[in-house]
Order: C-alpha cells, then structure tokens, then sequence
C-alpha cells in the first residue's frame, strides 16, 4: 500500500530532523515522494516519530496466560505507539530451547502486530548452572541472553557464559543484583522502609554486583546490556565504564525516572517493583544519566500482575508495573522536566532503543522499515483500570493525567491503531 502522512510535525531522532511536511510509505518501508497515494492521513496538529521500541515487555506467554496474553498486551503495545518489542526469557517454561522461541514468534507474527524480539535463556530453566545452546536460540530468532529477573549466584557459571557469549558476538542482557544482599529485600533500605516495616534491600546490592559484571566484561570483552538501573552509584560506574571503553550499555525502567521510596505511601503495592523504587537522590541521577547519555535508553519493563497478585499485604505482592501504553506519556513527561527538545526526548525510545537491540528501526530515514506512530502531545489522558489496554491494571499512575495520546501506529506501513 502507498500511504501518504501529510501536514505532520515530522521528528526523526535519528537524523536530527523535527520539521513540518509529509511523510510517504510504499511497500512497508519509508520512501521517496510519489505521485499518488491509496491512502491519506491528514496529521495537523500531530507528531509522525518512528515507532517506539520497548526493550523490555513482558507478554506473559506461554505460562502466564491468566496474567495476560499475548493478544492482550500486542493491543496495549499498539495503543502506545510500540512497534517493536523484547520479550525476556521469564516466562513458563523459560525460553530456553528453540521450540519455545519459534512457538512465540509464530504467535506474534500471526496477530500482525508489533514486531517481538525473544530474548534467550541464558542458563537452563533459569536455574544459573548450565549454559543454554545459545547458538541455536540465535538461529531460532533470540536478539540476546539473559536471565530476566532470576538471579544468577555462580560468578564462574556468569564468566563461562560471557566467554562463549564474546565468542559468537552474542550480547548478553543483565540485572545487576547481588543475591545475596538482597535475599528478603522488598524495599529500598532506607528511611522509608525503616518507618514501614519492610525489609530492605541496599543500593550496593547493585554497585557491587555491577563490579563484577564490569570486571568479567574487561577479561572477555563480551557485549553486556544492564538492565533497569536504580542507584546513582551505579550510573557513576556506567559512566566510568564508557570512559574506558567497555563493549556496555544500560538502561532504565520509565518508571525510577519519576518515583521514589517516598511514593510507597502506606504501602501501595503498586509501586513494589524489581529493582525497588529508590531514593530521590538516585531517581534524580538516573534522570540526568539518560539524559547525557550515560544510561543510553528508557524501557516500560512492562510486567502485567493479576489482581490476585497485587491485592496482597506490600512485602508479599508480586513486584511488577504495566507500562506499555505509559511508555511515551512518561518519556514525554521526563524530557519537559529536563527541558529536552522533542528529538533527543524521543531518541531514548526510537532511535538509542534501536542500537542497544541491534535492530534497523527506530528511525524515518528513507528504506527504513515504515513503523510510524502518529500523537497528540498536547492531548491528555486520566490513568484508569478502564483506560488501559493491557490485562494488568497495575501501575503507580492510577488517576494521574498524563500528556502525549496515540493517534495512529503503522507497522510495516500497515496501519494497525487508531483512536
């Protein structure tokens, strides 16, 4: 189909670009001007971006059904503009053997939606003591390994797996945690979990466990992603390690960007999360480490609870956000609160997503895949159970009014989203 987006705010992070004009798709990718097209979209008053990538969404299949489904989330995905996704490897069976993996991109692929990148198993069910085939995860169609939330104990089984990693090229995605210091741990220790009761778990359980994935990377130069960083200590460390060169990037969750321990209040379960929201010194570095570059991108980490799940006493809730469809709201709500101009806000979600995935979207340079999304970033939206797509209603922003509303997403230059 020959689509024409016409009368856009066109900003392409990419590039630079964040001008007016029109936009033209021919066989799902980007291209030059032409002279007639099938369809129009007329987007006065709207902004045409690259659709935005979302590294790290949970889709809770297969295992989890009775949290979400695929069909559930793949709608939540399109509502808030994601047109590329990766799935970690926590699910039910993990996904650690190929058949897994094809069995889900063949779900995915059938409902014609977003596009979803597996990520691997790194080790056998999650269990930390074997190695998984990676080579024949990475055929089936795994972008990278990783152990999602489960923690990994044996450093020796972390450095065999960064050898074999380094020598394939594989890039392998961590949570920086130690175990250990943060066996039992629901909070972050500190004062509010002092006056609450909750047991805590210290920022050093990061720092230290990032030391060691940092000095395992500078003995094998394995590629490393570290997830949903939390800790100021931690983006310093991040920052040195970039200084010297090391083959790593990070990331953060959308939500440790605007929230604290402070915004537990009297124990709302919805803001137990993994890592635990921190203090308000280290939201306030991770927001300015995104924005030099340090932390090189912001995810949903979207993680659907059932009601069961969350309806609990705080220290026995299952930890976990939606965050799909909040994804380009909160970003937008970031970059005003840094004064960011709208290419370098967006670049977080697009384009720097993009590289750490290693995929070619992300962008609206011509040939490049036709994954579109058209907002309002004036428009606002009230935050409720109702409002959200997504299967799990569970989120900190319930009954926030958020700026920045999905108009239309385009994948492949189909349009699959309207409102």
């Amino acid at each position: 189909m020959k689509l024409l987006i016409k009368n856009a705010r066109i900003i392409d992070p990419a590039s630079g670009r964040d001008a007016k004009g029109d936009l033209y798709i021919a066989e799902g990718k980007i291209s030059e001007e032409f002279a007639k097209a099938e369809r129009t979209l007329d987007a006065k008053g709207l902004v045409a971006a690259p659709g935005f990538i979302d590294i790290a969404a949970r889709l809770r299949e297969p295992g989890y059904e009775y949290k979400a489904t695929l069909e559930s989330e793949m709608a939540a995905a399109l509502a808030g503009g994601v047109t590329s996704l990766a799935c970690p490897p926590d699910t039910d069976p993990p996904l650690d053997e190929p058949g897994l993996v094809d069995m889900l991109r063949r779900r995915a692929k059938a409902l014609t939606k977003a596009r979803v990148y597996p990520i691997g198993a790194l080790t056998l069910k999650l269990e930390g003591e074997r190695l998984t085939e990676m080579a024949q995860l990475a055929e089936t169609g795994c972008v990278a390994f990783s152990q999602g939330n489960a923690p990994l104990a044996d450093t020796q089984v972390l450095w065999r797996a960064l050898q074999y990693a380094a020598t394939f090229g594989f890039p392998v995605w961590l949570r920086a945690e130690d175990v250990g210091l943060a066996k039992g741990g629901v909070a972050h220790d500190g004062e509010v979990a002092t006056r609450l009761g909750l047991p805590g778990i210290p920022p050093f359980a990061e720092t230290i466990a990032l030391a060691t994935i940092l000095e395992l990377v500078r003995a094998t130069r394995a590629r490393v992603h570290i997830c949903r960083l939390s800790t100021a200590g931690a983006v310093e460390m991040m920052r040195a390690a970039k200084r010297e060169g090391l083959p790593v990037t990070c990331d953060v969750g959308i939500h440790h960007l605007h929230l604290c321990d402070n915004d537990l209040g009297y124990f709302d379960s919805n803001c137990r999360l993994a890592p635990p929201l921190r203090s308000q010194r280290d939201r306030d570095a991770l927001a300015r480490g995104l924005e030099d570059g340090t932390v090189d991108c912001a995810c949903s980490d979207h993680t659907p609870v059932d009601e069961d799940g969350k309806h609990l006493p705080f220290a026995e809730a299952e930890p976990g956000a939606t965050g799909l469809e909040l994804l380009l709201p909160l970003t937008l709500k970031w970059g005003e609160a840094r004064k960011l101009p709208l290419t370098k806000t967006l670049a977080r979600i697009t384009s720097d997503a993009a590289r750490v995935l290693g995929v070619g979207s992300g962008r609206l340079a011509t040939g490049a895949p036709a994954d579109v999304v058209l907002f309002d970033p004036a428009a606002t939206t009230r935050i409720s159970a109702e409002s959200l797509k997504s299967q799990g209603k569970n989120t900190p922003f319930l009954g926030y009014e958020l700026a920045g509303r999905v108009r239309t997403t385009i994948v492949a230059g189909n349009v699959v989203y309207e409102k």
